[in-house]
């Protein structure tokens, strides 16, 4: 996991970031898939009474019906609490009416809470609610009951639609509620044609679409991303539901708010949770667009964090940069190469025996360190290292001295747990302690004195532990020894089993093979403290992690862990980053080349090509792996310089995107659904994805291949690589399209308008050439609107907002009509671009039917005079060969204003008249 800022840093922002992350990434507590045939539990509870509540809401009592020990005796008295907190959002909760039971903690996770038990056991009724089934509507959505057996059902309120029904039928595989200390059990009915997206982190074979009968569970645990349907690094309890109904699309979220481990069974027509412990606390999102119902998701769990303009930049990173000096040869060799460059990262080979917060004197000698940092930050590179949660124990270690006396440590029958991590034997901080954020943020301030990294990069969250069990440091030998892998436990250790919460009744299916839940982690008897963290001040961070929670996204980006250089991991790449962007953290990237083993020259062609359009884009390798940097092979290097060319003149564009996603949660990287919600042969498609509405990638996933079939939705989509070329869809179909080794198919849409601008090696160079304004009407049109827009903000404020005098914030707009073209623009907060002094030099229109006359400039009102330096001129699209049949085969053109020299922070005009060409 990583944890990257811009620093000078202060200490309690970057406490709050790290803590509040590394609790949200260690929040899980267990979980369990049987292999046996479903059965019923139970006969479920009853309604006893139910009310509203103070607050508007709805809170009654359940009483179980049939008392049976599977799994544990029954919860008999059981609180309901049902709450409409917004139009979009209804919650249900369900929790033991006489004792609390754990909850993902209320200060980590804002939301309201339900009414205390004391208020709702023997207080006398009042406003009552029927007994027999009733409905609590709101203006979307609706929450309907029956008593006995008790179920719930949500439906839309627009059109009656069942969104989730809880009823088990004599028929049904499944229960009716289930309660019990450590197995709960609920359902829900699904129409047999709904597609489900989410429930994460796996990596799915089949695409995005949940695929029936499919493994899925959650359970944050250290095994690599080749793994197929395995619980993996992150814990996300969520999914959407996308229905067609007579052409007519809908989507609607459920997030079952649990942090604890479960396994989610989907057979098409149905879904089960089956949890080991917590609540039901679940929230309904009405949508009812996809983008809508991440909206509504992340403003109830956080929108994405803010990010610095260079975490869009190219990362390169590698365990196994012995040295400084090789360090030093990979940047100098990408600028040699001409491939752009913003970030390098050292993984663990910068420390002194693994250790957090050191250097290894002798391979990164401090001086000779400072002066490559004060190189490349005069270059406007960044720098990253990484450190791990677990703390060597080692008596001669100032951190971990400075730990043990603080008492900061995550603790077994009173003392330390003991693990074994890359330094050996270590202990776990424990985050929920107050007094970790002192101690943490203190060794922070400490290590960057040493080193002014410009950030931090935190692995093994999940967190992750070579040994299983209570472990001790053995006397009769060194541990480790410094030969063989370093994940090989060396510790004396037993195993733990003398608790409920280490052998829980229900064994959900952790790792793929029914884990125990202790299993290479820390031991779930072991003790957190309950604790608060401190405020936020200082620069905007970027953290990147390995290990994430609902609500993760807030504070951190991710990149989707130990991946292989094969062709299905570069496959499955989109997936997992499409899932994320669902998951409310849309700064997402694979290792581009594969983290293990070595990858073929062709497939890392195609990586890049891929990977430069992920959101986060990083090349890394694992120590074992032969060099992958992109220049090691000449041919890779030319991809690279393509894609990376590409995207690097898109940075505007992906910025904008990631304010866009801060402010709305609106994924970066999308599903083609997300824009074509109504074309249903786009619902399991994986194999392509959006930039926003209107940039789609579809890259060559396959080896030999010098072309790729690619779906596209009805409308124009132009080459944005090379803008002559267009292709025009009347309904969603197959093309196949040429792409040779070094091509990548990337395609801008109709009616939109994105801001470019010129390139360059690092982004601090890129961002102040000049703009072009790319404008895309359908191919032919006489009439047309297209808009689009534009952030620009300084970076290393903590806030991404405007209205802070640093900011501004662009809305283009164009249109043809009646023979004329005009583009113009409105501006909110101009003082920031005028500031920059950034200009818009070119103004490109794809797919109109000629050039004209009776040109016209204004800015701010004000004509231009003077134009004699803007230059017209018009390309022919190309006819594409494999055109629809029927389709408008005129010629049409693309029209390109030169020498303009329009401040960004000024509203400005252009018009000219079409004047179409025989």
């Amino acid at each position: 996991m990583l944890f990257c800022f811009s620093f000078p840093l202060s200490l309690s922002s970057f406490q709050r970031f790290l803590l509040i992350f590394l609790i949200l990434c260690i929040l899980h507590v267990d979980w369990a898939l049987t292999t046996s045939v479903p059965k019923k539990i139970g006969k479920g509870y009853r309604l006893i009474s139910i009310e509203e509540s103070p607050n508007g809401g709805l809170v009654g009592h359940l009483q179980v019906k049939e008392k049976n020990n599977i799994y544990g005796p029954d919860i008999p008295l059981l609180q309901l609490y049902v709450k409409l907190e917004t139009d979009s959002r209804l919650r249900v909760h369900i929790t033991d009416a006489k004792k609390q039971r754990w909850e993902v903690p209320y200060n980590l996770l804002p939301r309201e809470s339900p009414p205390s038990l004391k208020q709702t056991i023997g207080r006398p009724r009042k406003s009552s609610y029927t007994l027999a089934a009733a409905e609590y509507a709101g203006s979307e959505l609706i929450f309907a009951y029956k008593p006995d057996p008790f179920s719930f059902s949500v439906k839309r309120k627009s059109n009656g639609e069942t969104l989730f029904d809880t009823a088990s039928e004599d028929s049904d595989p499944y229960s009716d509620l289930v309660f019990k200390d450590q197995y709960l059990e609920i359902s829900t009915k699904l129409p047999q044609d709904a597609s489900l997206y989410g429930l994460g982190e796996n990596t799915q074979p089949h695409g995005i679409k949940l695929y029936p009968n499919d493994p899925y569970t959650l359970y944050t645990t250290d095994i690599s991303a080749i793994n197929l349907n395995a619980d993996l690094y992150g814990s996300h309890p969520v999914y959407m539901d996308l229905r067609n109904v007579e052409g007519k699309a809908s989507a609607h979220g459920v997030l079952l708010l649990n942090s604890n481990g479960m396994d989610v069974f989907y057979r098409g027509n149905s879904l089960t949770y089956k949890v080991i412990g917590g609540v039901f606390d679940l929230y309904f999102f009405s949508g009812p667009s996809p983008l809508a119902v991440v909206d509504q998701y992340t403003a109830f769990i956080g929108r994405p964090a803010p990010m610095p303009y260079w975490s869009f930049g190219f990362h390169q990173c590698r365990w196994g940069y012995h040295n400084l000096s090789v360090v030093e040869d990979v940047v100098e060799n990408y600028k040699k190469a001409k491939i752009p460059l913003d970030v390098i990262w050292n993984d663990d080979d910068h420390m002194d025996g693994h250790k957090d917060f050191t250097l290894n004197p002798t391979n990164y000698p401090r001086p000779k360190l400072l002066a490559f940092l004060e190189k490349i930050h005069a270059r406007g590179m960044k720098y990253i290292v990484i450190i791990d949660p677990g703390i060597g124990v080692n008596k001669s270690y100032g951190v971990y001295q400075r730990g043990l006396a603080n008492d900061v440590f995550i603790k077994y029958e009173g003392k330390p747990f003991l693990a074994q991590v890359w330094p050996g034997a270590v202990n776990f901080p424990d985050f929920l302690n107050p007094k970790t954020v002192e101690w943490w943020g203190d060794e922070i301030r400490r290590f960057h004195e040493l080193v002014p990294v410009d950030g931090l990069w935190i692995d093994m969250n999940e967190a992750s532990n070579f040994c299983n069990g209570l472990c001790t440091i053995p006397t009769d030998r060194i541990c480790p020894n410094g030969t063989g892998p370093g994940w090989i436990c060396c510790l004396d250790c037993k195993n733990i089993t003398k608790t409920k919460w280490d052998d829980p009744p229900y064994k959900i299916n952790a790792s793929g093979i029914e884990a125990p839940i202790g299993y290479k982690t820390i031991a779930t008897s072991a003790y957190h403290y309950n604790g608060a963290l401190q405020g936020l001040e200082g620069k905007r961070p970027f953290i990147l992690s390995r290990s994430t929670y609902v609500g993760s996204g807030r504070y951190a980006a991710h990149w989707t862990g130990d991946n292989k250089g094969t062709w299905d991991d570069l496959k499955y790449s989109i997936s997992t980053m499409l899932n994320f962007g669902i998951f409310g953290v849309p700064m997402v990237g694979s290792d581009i080349c594969g983290f293990y083993p070595a990858p073929t020259e062709e497939l890392c062609n195609r990586w890049i090509e891929l990977g430069a359009f992920y959101p986060f884009s990083r090349d890394h390798a694992n120590f074992y792996s032969p060099r992958q940097e992109l220049y090691q092979w000449k041919s890779v290097a030319i991809s690279a310089r393509n894609a990376l060319g590409m995207r690097y003149k898109l940075l505007p564009y992906l910025y904008t995107l990631s304010y866009e996603a801060h402010t709305t949660g609106a994924p970066i990287a999308r599903p083609l659904f997300f824009t074509f919600t109504n074309e249903t042969k786009l619902y399991g498609l994986s194999k392509q994805f959006l930039l926003g509405r209107s940039l789609m990638v579809s890259p060559v996933l396959h080896r030999n291949k010098t072309e790729v079939k690619a779906l596209f939705p009805p409308g124009s989509w132009y080459n944005i690589f090379d803008m002559t070329k267009v292709i025009v869809s009347k309904e969603s179909h197959y093309l196949t399209l040429d792409a040779p080794l070094h091509v990548i198919n990337v395609h801008l849409y109709q009616n939109a308008i994105i801001p470019m601008q010129q390139g360059g090696l690092i982004s601090k160079e890129a961002r102040m050439t000049p703009f072009t304004l790319l404008v895309s009407f359908p191919l032919g049109a006489t009439a047309g609107e297209a808009k689009g827009n534009l952030f620009l903000d300084d970076d290393e404020l903590p806030e991404m907002k405007l209205g802070n005098g640093y900011s501004t914030y662009v809305d283009f707009y164009a249109m043809v009509s009646e023979g004329t073209v005009k583009v113009w623009s409105d501006v909110q907060e101009s003082k920031f671009a005028l500031e920059k002094g950034w200009i818009i030099e070119k103004v490109t229109v794809l797919g109109l039917r000629g050039i004209g006359s009776a040109f016209e400039i204004e800015v701010d009102g004000n004509a231009v005079g003077d134009t004699s330096k803007v230059e017209m001129s018009l390309t022919e699209h190309e006819n594409p060969e494999k055109l629809e049949e029927g389709g408008d085969k005129m010629k049409n053109v693309m029209v390109e204003v030169k020498g303009l020299e329009l401040p960004v922070g000024k509203k400005f005009s252009l018009s000219w008249k079409m004047g179409v060409k025989a």
